[in-house]
């Protein structure tokens, strides 16, 4: 079965909204779409996405357990069989950074990286996070994709000024590590895939300074698949606005269709 997938940080759900975001819904044709960074609870998001949800989007959410913070969630065309919060950690299972829902053969994921600080106890969280995500995300079999923020840039060739980044967070090389670890295991990340040897497509700029219009940005939003649905990726595109005042999260859509 053909699938489009989506996935966007919102970066706040309740303003993305107020912004922009529903008509995007309206007019996307994208049967999955994951997002993050919701940062309200289950009754808030569904009273931000009431329209979506009314007009027949299905909603799975896992909440955040701090106030403001994380929070991710899976809009679909239909209810899935089965959805899932978390990946077994104790650590991390209510902190509202993984969700994960199956459809027919393809089970299709949700997961919220925070942003880290190098030399930190919040980066250092970071590495926890990530190696228990890896443990269970290298467990899986059959058609798998996780959709998401990860708050990391892989290469050189997904953030614009890498050279001044070398040791910030989210280009630090323990994290890029962890991504050529999945990759070794058997992901796909597909958009680099079929853009292979491109500066970005990024996905992500600052609302500081002129980042967006000289397209100063990151790539940071992926999914990485595995299984037979990885081979049936044929098109992915990043769905930047066409100007500044157009965007209702720093982030933009990243969509891949599926044959």
């Amino acid at each position: 079965m053909p699938y489009i997938i989506s996935t966007v940080n919102v970066n706040g759900v309740r303003a993305a909204t107020g912004k922009g975001m529903l008509a995007w819904l309206a007019a996307t044709e994208a049967d999955i779409v994951c997002v993050q960074e919701t940062r309200a609870t289950d009754e808030q998001v569904r009273a931000a996405l009431a329209p979506a949800l009314d007009a027949g989007w299905w909603l799975s959410h896992a909440e955040p357990e701090s106030k403001g913070r994380a929070g991710v969630g899976i809009l679909s065309r239909r209810a899935p069989h089965a959805v899932r919060i978390g990946f077994g950690s104790s650590e991390f299972g209510a902190s509202g950074r993984y969700l994960e829902a199956d459809f027919d053969h393809v089970t299709v994921a949700s997961v919220y990286v925070h942003s880290g600080e190098a030399g930190t106890t919040r980066q250092d969280e970071k590495y926890r996070f990530l190696a228990e995500l890896g443990v269970s995300m290298t467990a899986r079999t059959g058609d798998f994709v996780v959709s998401g923020d990860w708050n990391i840039a892989h290469t050189e060739l997904d953030l614009k000024n890498w050279k001044g980044n070398l040791k910030s967070a989210g280009f630090l090389p323990e994290e890029r590590a962890w991504i050529d670890e999945m990759l070794a295991a058997g992901y796909v990340d597909v958009v680099r895939r079929l853009h292979p040897e491109v500066e970005g497509p990024y996905s992500w700029w600052s609302y500081r300074g002129r980042a967006f219009d000289n397209d100063t940005g990151w790539r940071i939003d992926y999914q990485l698949a595995r299984g037979d649905l990885a081979a049936r990726a044929k098109q992915a595109v990043v769905e930047r606005a066409a100007a500044y005042d157009q965007r209702w999260s720093d982030h933009a859509p990243v969509t891949v269709q599926y044959r």
